[in-house]
């Protein structure tokens, strides 16, 4: 096979207009705007409305390209194109080609017989994706109810869900040629596709290599496959297939297998395995794939507690410790491999082994799931349908299952990918819908309630027997699970606490504490989340001066869900005194966010066993804006994910208390050896003087979690002294610490924080700035910034006891702008929660 690409320099106009501009693909409409200075940043203040418009026009784009007599002499020529968003007339020299409506599939036509010796010229039209939903949504009035934050009618289009708004991002409906597009060239035959399936023995793993292909010669060919060890050593064998046979399978033992494994488990080989098609000693076409050896299933046994719900690799049952993925940008042309890359390696450095591909956005590219191969992460794979009913119906249910066999043929042969789900949060929706009291509902909830019976035979239909189907036709071996959440499909208590996945919001959006928490036991949460603000680099990429108070018509603009600011702040008084300026309340929110997540992922993996995942909403950001992100648009870590670097520790040590101040601390061990060590705690004043100590042996096996120590303190601690004390645990193992904590035995708010007087010094080496900081008092969650530079740290927003030294390293290589050791004495910021108060 050979690629002629068309990626590069096109032009785009305005359909109703008369001026081309210079586009790039792959790109989009706004992206190419955005270059030429027609749209303004839609990111910025309110500008977001500005951009909306820009989607109701239909757009043209077109290029010139030259084919010569030996393109023309191939057998085929195809145009493939790898993403078109959404609602695209493709011609070639004027002549109709095709038309589709789905971003998410990937689409090839035969179009030798649209060209010529010479110059040719493709053409595109892309159609208004908002006009569109907009007529839809008027024929069709039994499918209006939907996600109500979103622009009404979205699930009548298969794009990204969220690109028409969610609550926590833009309405910016772009359209465009968002993936590769080109010509593959071929004679005589070409591979379809590849499916490699593994059996595990003691000591071998057969490879099975199945290949489907085609031909347009009724001659015999030779199918190579060509596997590459982790250490390099080949292993080659052929096949000649019959004339009319299109189908062989290749085998191969692989003795004494590298195993692949979760981060945190073990390492990550991979193998090479390289298919040839071959007729008269040519190769007309290749593939290549890497592949990790692995065993990966989802448990799912029943138990004292109801039914287990966890992934089990290799033998090993893994507590997965992740968040859910959402699109990395509402404009899609911005995607990269160097910026993917970077937020994955941030998901490992924070300990996680798992990641959730929501449902309301896109199949992410080939290279995500490459990272997650190489780095480790289990993929939970969403498809993508997200909060919607969907209408009935042949051809929409042809163009789904076309998707779905683009996708599951796509990403199937990654070791990282652990499960399909139908779709994220309709089963328990619908549920919820039908067992509600009538006056609790919305109004587009009771417009359902005529046809309810209906739109649950349509999703039965779709979500419990097409997807299914399709999934056990193309990648039989590979666990589904019908929704997200769900307790098994049928409508049958989808968010039970006892069996399946759960979602649970009591905790934000029901104004719940965040102890409320640990009153529940789930099998596995694969949704759970806080807000908070971004910090103020971002704020002022979007903001002026004036606009910087969350209850600004700006700052409510980048607030997608209702009331949220509001929400943050009632939490926050219950958990906070007022912080006294703008830049405070932007640090006290993601530290409440931090603390919330935190209450719910220590008490969870606590309970290890009964309880095996805890995928927080969410990971990243698609825009600058308040959310419930760990990372925020630009990168940058929010106290959350240094949290989560901490409480996704592999050995973890964490403390509860009671109301009669009775403290038990635990070791949760999520490692393959046990974990010997020595707990030391103190109990100590607001000026970090021990009141009390103590000191244990704990010896924990491997993936178990054990209550260590339990701790009386209702002689010591009245209410005369409550305010100002707190206890302090650790745990060494080897002589190196590996966990640290603290505990109030009041809220934050009441507690008496001395002024810790932090102090720094700054010192350097080679490859990195040491920070040493050091502290007179307890203080609590310190932030460390540099006023306008980026970097990450190698700790953040953690405790500090009076008297003691904690280094933080940076790697010079990560500071976003060069900058000597004077310069970043100068710029160094740090505060802990003495210093919200205005003073």
């Amino acid at each position: 096979m050979d690629i002629y690409t068309l990626n590069g320099k096109w032009r785009m106009k305005d359909k109703s207009g008369e001026r081309w501009i210079e586009a790039q693909v792959p790109g989009s409409v706004f992206s190419d705007l955005l270059r030429e200075g027609l749209m303004e940043d839609p990111f910025y203040r309110d500008n977001e409305g500005k951009a909306v418009e820009f989607s109701y026009r239909d757009y043209e784009y077109e290029r010139e390209f030259n084919i010569s007599p030996e393109i023309l002499k191939k057998d085929r020529v195809f145009l493939y194109c790898e993403g078109l968003d959404t609602l695209a007339q493709i011609m070639i020299n004027g002549k109709y080609v095709a038309r589709t409506d789905n971003m998410h599939r990937r689409y090839e036509f035969d179009v030798k017989k649209f060209l010529k010796i010479g110059m040719n010229k493709i053409h595109f039209i892309f159609y208004s994706p908002t006009e569109f939903i907009n007529k839809m949504h008027k024929k069709n009035p039994l499918w209006k109810w939907s996600f109500d934050v979103a622009m009404p009618g979205f699930y009548h289009l298969r794009k990204a869900h969220c690109m028409f708004g969610w609550d926590w991002g833009p309405r910016i409906p772009d359209s465009g040629i968002w993936r590769d597009i080109g010509l593959k060239l071929y004679n005589s035959g070409r591979l379809e596709d590849i499916y490699v399936t593994q059996r595990h023995h003691r000591k071998n793993v057969e490879v099975g290599v199945h290949i489907n292909f085609e031909a347009w010669v009724k001659k015999e060919f030779y199918v190579e496959v060509l596997i590459t060890c982790p250490g390099g050593m080949k292993i080659i064998k052929t096949i000649k297939t019959g004339k009319s046979d299109n189908k062989c399978s290749l085998y191969f033992n692989i003795n004494d297998p590298e195993l692949w494994w979760p981060n945190g488990y073990g390492k990550q080989p991979l193998y090479g395995v390289r298919i040839n098609l071959k007729y008269r000693g040519k190769v007309l076409d290749s593939k290549d794939f890497m592949i990790g050896l692995r065993t990966l299933i989802v448990r799912q046994k029943k138990d004292r507690w109801g039914k287990s719900f966890e992934f089990v690799v290799n033998g090993i049952p893994i507590f997965a410790m992740g968040a859910n993925y959402i699109i990395e940008d509402s404009i899609m042309s911005r995607y990269s491999k160097k910026r993917t890359e970077k937020l994955i390696k941030d998901c490992v450095e924070a300990n996680f082994n798992c990641i959730r591909v929501w449902g309301g956005g896109i199949y992410p590219p080939d290279y995500f799931y490459e990272l997650c191969d190489r780095y480790g992460l289990i993929v939970w794979q969403d498809f993508m349908f997200a909060c919607s009913v969907y209408p009935p119906g042949r051809k929409i249910t042809e163009n789904i299952k076309g998707e779905l066999e683009d996708n599951i043929k796509r990403i199937r042969n990654h070791a990282c990918l652990g499960l399909w789900c139908g779709n994220n949060e309709i089963e328990w929706m619908i549920n919820m819908i039908e067992s509600k009291p009538r006056e609790e509902l919305r109004m587009p909830q009771i417009a359902m309630l005529p046809k309810l019976r209906q739109i649950k035979n349509t999703y039965i239909n779709l979500f419990e027997k097409t997807i299914p189907e399709t999934v056990k036709k193309y990648d039989p071996e590979r666990f589904y699970w019908p929704s997200s959440p769900s307790s098994g499909g049928k409508f049958n208590n989808p968010n039970d606490e006892s069996m399946g996945d759960v979602h649970y919001w009591d905790v934000w959006h029901g104004l719940k504490t965040f102890k409320e928490y640990r009153r529940h036991y789930f099998r596995f949460t694969s949704e759970f989340g806080f807000q908070s603000f971004p910090g103020i680099k971002t704020i002022k990429s979007f903001t002026i001066p004036e606009d910087r108070n969350i209850f600004s018509y700006v700052m409510e603009k980048h607030q997608k869900d209702d009331l949220a600011n509001g929400r943050i702040l009632a939490y926050l008084s219950e958990t906070f005194k007022y912080p006294g300026n703008f830049e405070s309340l932007l640090y006290a929110s993601q530290v409440l966010q931090a603390e919330a997540i935190k209450c719910g992922v220590e008490h969870w993996r606590r309970n290890r066993g009964r309880c095996m995942g805890s995928i927080y909403w969410q990971l990243n950001d698609c825009w600058p804006a308040a959310s419930w992100s760990g990372i925020d648009y630009f990168g940058r870590w929010k106290a959350l994910h240094y949290y989560a670097k901490r409480f996704y520790s592999p050995v973890l040590i964490s403390a509860e208390e009671d109301d009669k101040k009775i403290v038990s601390i635990y070791i949760t061990n999520d490692t393959g050896d046990i974990a010997e060590g020595i707990i030391n705690w103190s109990l100590r004043d607001n000026r970090s003087s021990i009141i009390k100590k103590g000191s244990r042996e704990v010896s924990v096996p491997p993936l178990k979690a054990m209550k260590c120590i339990k701790l009386s303190f209702k002689d010591i601690i009245n209410k005369d002294n409550i305010s100002e004390v707190y206890l302090e645990f650790s745990l060494k193992i080897n002589e190196q610490f590996v966990g640290y904590g603290t505990l109030l035995f009041v809220k934050p708010k009441h507690f008496i924080f001395m002024n810790p007087e932090i102090k720094t010094t700054i010192d350097e080496n080679d490859r990195e700035l040491i920070i040493t900081v050091e502290s007179r008092a307890f203080a609590k969650s310190i932030e460390i910034g540099l006023e306008e530079t980026d970097c990450k740290f190698s700790d953040n927003y953690f405790d500090l006891s009076g008297g003691f030294k904690k280094r933080v390293m940076i790697e010079k290589s990560d500071l976003s702008d060069k900058m000597n050791l004077s310069e970043v004495k100068k710029k160094l910021k740090i505060r802990s929660l003495y210093d919200i108060e205005e003073r």
